[in-house]
Formats: C-alpha cells, structure tokens, sequence
C-alpha cells in the first residue's frame, strides 16, 4: 500500500475525537480516577468511531453512499449531519461533568466545524475531512497548553508536521483541491478557539438571566 494511502486511512477523521480525549487525560493535570477515565474513553470510542461506522454501513447497505470515502457533496450531507449531531450530544455530556469542561468544549468546536462543512456544501464546497480533524485536535492541544500553562510546544510542532503529512497524502490521492485542504484544516483549529472563548460567557449569561 503507498505511503499516502497508509496515512489517509491511519489518521482517519472518525478517529480524531479518540485521540483528543486520550491528549486530554494525558496532558491535564489528574483530577479523575483512571477507571472513569477508561469510561469516558470508551464511551467517546462508541460514539465517534463504532456508531459512525456502523451508519456508513448502512447508508453503503441501502444505495445511499459508494463507499466509505463520501467522495462527493451529496455523499457528505446525511453522514456529516449525523456525526455533527452525535458530537453535540455527547458534549453536553460530558459537559455535566464539570471538571472535564475543557473536553466538552472541544466536542461543541468539532461540532461547530462540522455544522460549518454542512453549511458550505451548499456553495458548493466540499471541505477536507481529514485536515478538519488534525486542525481541531491542533487547536484543541494549544488551548490545553494555554488553559493548563503547560509547555508541549514539541506535541504542537508534530501535529503540525502531522498536518503537513495528512495534507501532502491527500493531495497526492488527489481527494482534495489545496483550497479544501487548507479551508479544513483553519476551520479545525478556528472553532476550537471560538467555542473555548464564546460558550463559557454566553454560560455565564445564562446564569445571570433571573427565572
């Protein structure tokens, strides 16, 4: 198998929200137990990677897919739309537990990112999967160093080069314009920043509304 392909399918989308809970309670300071740790992981596993799987099985099943690679925009919108909503749901979640606020916060920015991808389907824009998820765990790792004031600048700087070895793969299997590449990639890394620093004070102003 050529080295961009092995690269495509070991660093694939669904398995992003996986590695982000695991950089999570690797990173961070430990506040939870190691079972409970292994709970929320496998909990994140089943929702972002079996379940996902599982509706691409069926959706290949009854004719609405080709294949799991969801080449064209009309592939994209139900599987998209799905995952967007699973993430919503299991940052609400996780957003109960109150000091894993930061883990929850990056499942509502891999939401926001995929509701974004959703929107710009219909400008006819089909945004690269892949670089989306390295940029949302890229933006994710730098507001654990932030939020934490802990120095990984070697984690960052790799994801980046991983960044770089996602995008080059893609280009070469020619799945993506450089456009697309790019455009997923800042969208990653954007709305990670945007719901770190919006949904904490639209919370707050929640608060303060009297019943």
């Amino acid at each position: 198998m050529k080295f961009e392909k092995i690269i495509s399918y070991t660093l694939h989308p669904v398995l992003f929200s996986t590695i982000s809970t695991l950089f999570y309670f690797i990173l961070t300071p430990k506040y939870l137990p190691k079972n409970f740790e292994y709970k929320v992981l496998t909990v994140v596993f089943i929702s972002t990677y079996i379940i996902p799987i599982l509706f691409l099985f069926i959706l290949k099943k009854r004719n609405r897919i080709e294949d799991f690679h969801l080449k064209t925009i009309k592939e994209r919108k139900l599987p998209i739309f799905f995952f967007a909503a699973i993430t919503s749901l299991l940052a609400f979640r996780l957003l109960e537990i109150k000091i894993m606020n930061l883990l929850s916060l990056s499942f509502f920015g891999a939401s926001l990112a995929l509701f974004l991808v959703f929107v710009l389907f219909h400008f006819k824009v089909k945004t690269s999967l892949h670089t989306l998820a390295i940029g949302g765990l890229t933006g994710f790792v730098i507001l654990i160093s932030y939020h934490f004031k802990i120095q990984i600048l070697i984690i960052i700087s790799t994801l980046f080069i991983v960044f770089g070895l996602i995008a080059y793969s893609r280009l070469k299997l020619k799945a993506h314009s450089n456009l697309e590449i790019y455009l997923g990639f800042i969208l990653g890394v954007t709305t990670q920043f945007i719901v770190y620093y919006l949904i904490p004070i639209t919370l707050k102003l929640l608060q303060n509304i009297p019943n």
